[in-house]
Parts: C-alpha cells; sequence; structure tokens
C-alpha cells in the first residue's frame, strides 16, 4: 500500500502528492464524481466512513522509503480530510507524520479541521470549498459554506477557497468581490452535471473580478478552456 501518490488529470492542479485517508464521505454532494472513480455503490460510499487500514502506518513507511520531504501533499480527492459526524482522528495523524517528515500539507474540506490547526505553519495551506450550493438538498452532509469560511479565517497559515464546482455564479462573483485579499482562488466549472451557466462569460468575469483586485488566483483547466473556445477540442 502507497499511501501518497502523484496526482494526473486534472488533479495535476493541485500539489506534488495526495492522499485520501478515508473510504467514504459522509457529505453526499449531488455533484461527488468519487463513488464512480472508485466503482463504488453511491449510498455504501456515503454511509461507511472509515480510515483506510493501516494508512498511517503505510504513509511513515513510504516516506522513509522513498525520502520524500519538502513536497506539498494535498487531502484530500476522494473524500475529505474531516468527515462529518465520523471518526477524523487519522487525519491528525496524518498530517502530523508528514510535517514530522518536513512536508506541507495542503487541506480542502467541506467539514471543520480547526481541532489541527495547532499542527499547521506558514508552509500549509487549509482550504474550503464554496459554490453556492444549497445546503440542504446538494451539500446536506456538510457544514455550510458561511462556517466553513469563519473557520478557514482563523486558521493560522496560507488561506485558499476552491471555488469547484460553481453551482450560483453570481453568489460566486459577489464573494470574489469581498473576500479578503490574502486568500488564494481556484475557479472551475461544473462538470459532468447540467448546468445553464455561460462558462466562456463566467470564466471572464470571475477573471476581472480577480485581476482588477490583484487576488493571487488560478482557473482550471476546464473553465479556460471554455474562456478560450477550446472546450471541444
Amino acid at each position: 500500500m502507497k499511501p501518497l501518490y502523484v496526482p494526473r488529470g486534472r488533479a495535476k492542479e493541485y500539489g506534488d502528492y495526495a492522499v485520501n485517508i478515508y473510504t467514504g464521505c459522509p457529505h453526499r454532494c449531488y455533484y461527488c464524481f468519487a463513488p464512480q472513480v472508485l466503482h463504488r455503490e453511491r449510498e455504501a460510499f456515503h454511509s461507511r466512513v472509515e480510515p483506510r487500514a493501516w494508512i498511517v502506518e503505510a504513509l511513515k513507511k513510504q516516506i522513509e522509503r522513498e525520502s520524500i520531504t519538502d513536497k506539498l501533499v494535498h487531502l484530500c480527492f476522494t473524500c475529505d480530510p474531516y468527515p462529518r459526524g465520523c471518526d477524523d482522528s487519522a487525519t491528525r495523524e496524518i498530517i502530523r507524520v508528514l510535517k514530522e517528515s518536513g512536508n506541507h500539507v495542503q487541506i480542502l474540506t467541506k467539514g471543520d479541521g480547526s481541532r489541527d490547526f495547532d499542527l499547521l505553519d506558514s508552509e500549509d495551506w487549509y482550504g474550503v470549498t464554496v459554490s453556492g450550493a444549497d445546503h440542504e438538498s446538494q451539500e446536506p452532509g456538510a457544514i455550510p459554506e458561511g462556517q466553513r469560511l469563519g473557520i478557514m479565517q482563523n486558521a493560522p497559515c496560507r488561506k485558499w477557497i476552491s471555488f469547484e464546482p460553481v453551482i450560483q455564479q453570481d453568489f460566486v462573483l459577489t464573494l470574489l468581490s469581498l473576500i479578503g485579499e490574502d486568500v488564494r482562488v481556484k475557479i472551475g466549472k461544473l462538470n459532468y452535471h447540467p448546468s445553464n451557466i455561460d462558462w466562456a462569460r463566467f470564466g471572464r468575469d470571475a477573471e476581472a473580478i480577480c485581476k482588477g483586485r490583484g487576488l493571487d488566483y488560478y482557473i482550471k483547466d476546464s473553465l479556460r478552456k471554455e474562456m478560450e473556445g477550446t472546450a471541444n477540442e
């Protein structure tokens, strides 16, 4: 078992490595791609959530064997590092192992990671997903977006927001106009689901706001292709 892996495809736009700590996620986001990618039945994926067997021990051995250090490790792609209502103690152990080996973490969550703020420093990233989704129907198991943002503001490290997938464009554009200039943003379209959003126009509007405010921003490749008219090429 090798917990750390080098992201591929769209995931390459994130860290040097990534690790998926849990077997599923209870947040039940309607747009979640993980069950399909993992070939899991959706209900089982959302209801059977536990740390992957022996993941902490395997991580220690891999880091030592491959001399992995000074890398940015993304937590997580196919699960949330803070699955709400589940035993998430493995996340703290994973962060501790990564930090003690000289690596840095990039957290992305719809949960509450404040418990582990004492492990983070200026080389780490704490981020939340914000899309303008309806909490009750589209992300019923996650904590509300406003609460996520409030927690992020207190993180003792670098902060970032993943505006992906964008569900309500006006909400996202407004928030881009209001967030602190010290927050990095990544912006991406809704994939694999229908949407009435004019992605080319939205992308240009979002980028104009980011440039106008001097934000540290990144447009995901799939949205950039829409903006450039090359999405179907």
